[in-house]
């Protein structure tokens, strides 16, 4: 089931921060969220900047960059320009695995605006910016601006496509500007061009929310949860369906069984662009930085999925690469050929290609890794090497032809296809001329013998137009989409 529109279940290990009032509460509106959490108070820049360091605030999105540094970065840019800046808050949560930010953003809008404002004060900029996908998400942020009476009005709620790369930092600054929300493909940063041109500090949703948590108790009471390397908590999405908020240092194993569930055959953590850890690493492991860099892990966006012993991991692993690859921002090669042969080579060592499979999926990935307009193929190999190195039997016996026998269950969430039209090939016109596989790699695969591989192809909505031209252009008339 897909995260997109999905209503997580919560849940907490020890005393809830950034989840406080909802055991009583489903949602905390303004009155809740104050009687809560109490007023917010103010902070210069350095001391926000101050703050950020003694609490080791680290971006909650992904990369895990210090969000201290951003503000030092964007005042910095701002001196050397005209002094004014944005702020922007990444709510778009593209990753079908994840559902925290939506939590905070349906269940405690205000926490995440108050970080957000705390930080527009402290840089003095005008412009506060939430980029969004879901609509019940833009519906729960407009209640909550509009409860906020006057103040609210620098608050502005922009809703984007959902798509895994919308969230992207260049994606998402281009989208908030009325274009594309599509990677830039270029290096500048967003502390020194970002919204309309603007020096900008982005972050994800629950990263303001630390931060305005933070605000409230100050460093030293922070620190009393977590690890003093690593204080404070964070949210983690556990199966794609519930969100929990624990203490940095609670081990993965615990997590786990408080969801009701256990490592099974490996767990993946951090997401679609995540690792893959062992069931010996899952139980070992804590919900930490330094702990998963031990095992080449990273936490990035908090989605911790295990995979159960009853469905079949190569098969998972192909489901995925297909679903990475259609998410392509078709704006580079690797992204619009590489991925695409990605995903086939995969699908052919799962069918029982053979050694030549296995050779054929280390070249797909070394092709596409660091040639990307953005991190997306680097990303989507790396997901594919890691479930290489933990499952290597899996994969090889279904190279060799045997498998493993179990069924694919769709234990990783995916978004269901919502798109009810196909394209389908008319067999007693098709030539095999081979066009429609120039125009569509990401749904008509080939055969041996240079025909479609199947007669009826789901068409994703994004790539509809694709498909239409792919009809039209057919030299045999031998297409043709139907609902």
């Amino acid at each position: 089931m897909s995260g997109s529109g999905m209503r997580p279940a919560l849940g907490c290990v020890g005393a809830p921060r950034l989840l406080a009032g909802l055991d009583t509460s489903e949602r905390l509106d303004r009155t809740g969220h104050l009687s809560v959490h109490g007023a917010l108070p103010r902070y210069p820049s350095e001391g926000l900047v101050e703050l950020a360091e003694g609490i080791a605030l680290g971006g909650r999105g992904g990369a895990g960059f210090p969000f201290a540094r951003k503000l030092r970065a964007v005042t910095r840019s701002a001196r050397a320009q005209d002094g004014r800046t944005a702020v922007v808050v990444n709510g778009t949560e593209g990753e079908p695995s994840c559902l925290k930010d939506a939590a905070l953003l349906l269940y405690v809008p205000h926490l995440v605006l108050d970080g957000a404002l705390v930080a527009a004060s402290a840089l003095g900029a005008e412009d506060v910016v939430v980029g969004v996908t879901r609509p019940d998400v833009e519906r729960s942020l407009a209640e909550a601006v509009a409860e906020r009476g006057p103040a609210g009005r620098r608050v502005r709620v922009v809703r984007l496509p959902e798509r895994f790369v919308t969230g992207e930092g260049s994606a998402l600054v281009n989208g908030l500007d009325g274009g594309p929300a599509l990677p830039s493909g270029h290096r500048t940063r967003t502390s020194e061009r970002g919204l309309g041109g603007l020096p900008t500090l982005l972050s994800n949703a629950e990263t303001y929310a630390q931060l305005a948590v933070a605000a409230r108790l100050g460093a030293s009471v922070f620190g009393t949860a977590g690890l003093p390397d690593e204080p404070g908590t964070t949210l983690l999405t556990v199966a794609g369906t519930t969100v929990v908020e624990v203490p940095l240092g609670t081990s993965l194993a615990y997590v786990l069984d408080l969801c009701g569930t256990v490592p099974g055959q490996g767990v993946l953590v951090g997401g679609f662009h995540g690792r893959w850890l062992d069931p010996g690493a899952a139980r070992e492991a804590l919900i930490s930085r330094k702990s998963l860099a031990a095992y080449d892990a990273v936490l990035g966006a908090g989605a911790v999925l295990p995979l159960p012993e009853d469905t079949c991991p190569a098969g998972e692993v192909a489901r995925v690469t297909r679903w990475m690859a259609r998410e392509s921002a078709g704006q580079c090669g690797p992204c619009v050929r590489g991925l695409p042969s990605l995903a086939d080579a995969v699908e052919r060592l799962v069918a029982g290609g053979g050694g030549a499979a296995l050779d054929a999926v280390q070249a797909r990935m070394r092709g596409v890794r660091g040639r990307g307009a953005c991190s997306h193929p680097d990303g989507t190999s790396s997901f594919v090497a890691s479930a290489l190195a933990v499952f290597p039997d899996e994969f090889r016996d279904h190279a060799l032809g045997s498998g493993c026998g179990r069924r694919v269950l769709g234990a990783l969430p995916l978004p269901a296809d919502e798109s009810p039209e196909r394209l389908v090939v008319d067999w007693t016109l098709c030539k095999g001329h081979g066009l429609c596989v120039d125009l569509l790699p990401d749904v008509v695969r080939l055969d041996e013998d240079g025909y479609p591989a199947r007669g009826v192809m789901p068409v994703p909505g994004p790539l509809r137009p694709k498909a239409l031209r792919a009809v039209r252009r057919c030299p045999a008339l031998a297409l043709r989409i139907q609902e």
